[in-house]
């Protein structure tokens, strides 16, 4: 795929949706591997990865945002420990390619960028962390390539100011609504700000989702989003911070097959005036008809208790039984006999 998967406003077009890995490979490379042929049967349009290298963006003194094994001493060890060598990038982007998979990954340092601008990325995921750094959005700007800004703990006046300077850089923008919560628990979501950032800054938007649920993510299919962003994990029992934020392969797999019906649902308003033939051939299967509750002789003056409604609802309709009586037969007619207007005088 070329840099233009992500239009600027992309109205119409299919949602993007990305599968982020984050740091659910726990340091393995082949772990990473398995989540690239895992996603790419989801019908995800991309892989995602954090790019942490420990000494250009940690210090031993960064607090955990939650402590979870006994394996890092601190922060600064696990980011370590997260780190591949640009060799082991250039396999994943390869292998992500051969999979059809747009590869993308967040920057987290300067020497990160330039490390992805040698691997090669379809575009740059600006993490919540990150949307006020001017330094790195510069470093990412200057190739050009789309923009998917994160903004999970930033008020508007932040969200504006980066905006701004990606937009002055006629760069492909879209804005994800986020919450930096893991697990996003519903009231703090905020699909109200998808529309909001389409109409504030007309690009794209959409939602990076941390509720470890599809819900959010069709609600938003809903409102018309232009990407969705899910932290994917192989399994609830696999180890690590982000399994508690994260989907599971069937549930992405029922997310995208749900914001593709929804898609096309959103794509084809229908007018109940002119519905198509395949709806209203049905009319005759589904509904019914006058029909006689007994046999008739020709000159009986029709009563209530002569008639009733069944299918099929191809002779006179339901709703016109009450204006057949006190009408008279003009031929006889059988229990059950669908009556027709030739049947009236």
């Amino acid at each position: 795929m070329t840099d233009t998967w992500l239009h600027n406003p992309r109205e119409g077009a299919p949602c993007t949706v990305i599968a982020e890995v984050s740091q659910a490979h726990d340091g393995s490379l082949g772990m990473a591997h398995a989540f690239i042929d895992a996603i790419a049967d989801t019908g995800a349009h991309a892989v995602k990865f954090q790019t942490h290298i420990a000494a250009a963006e940690s210090t031993l003194s960064e607090p955990w945002r939650k402590t979870f094994n006994s394996q890092d001493a601190t922060r600064w060890d696990y980011w370590k420990r997260m780190e591949f060598e640009e060799s082991q990038w250039a396999e994943l982007k390869a292998h992500s390619d051969d999979k059809g998979l747009l590869f993308l990954s967040s920057p987290f340092s300067l020497q990160a960028v330039e490390l992805l601008k040698r691997v090669g990325v379809a575009g740059w995921k600006v993490a919540s962390g990150e949307i006020s750094n001017f330094a790195l959005l510069d470093s990412m700007l200057d190739t050009g390539l789309p923009m998917i800004l994160s903004t999970g703990m930033s008020p508007m006046a932040e969200i504006d100011a980066a905006v701004e300077r990606i937009q002055a850089k006629g760069a492909s923008l879209a804005v994800l609504q986020c919450t930096s919560m893991y697990p996003c628990p519903p009231e703090l979501v905020g699909l109200n700000l998808i529309p909001e950032y389409r109409e504030r800054y007309g690009c794209a938007a959409g939602l990076s989702d941390h509720s470890a649920t599809i819900y959010p993510g069709l609600a938003a299919a809903a409102h018309g989003m232009d990407v969705l962003e899910v932290h994917i994990t192989l399994s609830r029992e696999m180890f690590g911070p982000d399994v508690p934020a994260s989907v599971t392969l069937d549930e992405m797999r029922h997310l995208v097959d749900g914001v593709r019906f929804i898609e096309e649902m959103r794509a084809n308003p229908l007018d109940k005036d002119n519905l198509p033939d395949s709806v209203t051939s049905l009319r005759g299967i589904f509904m019914k008809s006058v029909v006689a509750t007994e046999d008739l002789a020709e000159g009986t003056v029709l009563e209530a208790s002569h008639l009733t409604t069944k299918k099929p609802g191809s002779g006179i309709p339901a709703n016109d039984l009450p204006a057949l009586l006190g009408r008279r037969l003009v031929r006889s007619v059988v229990r059950d006999a669908l009556l027709s207007r030739d049947d009236i005088g």
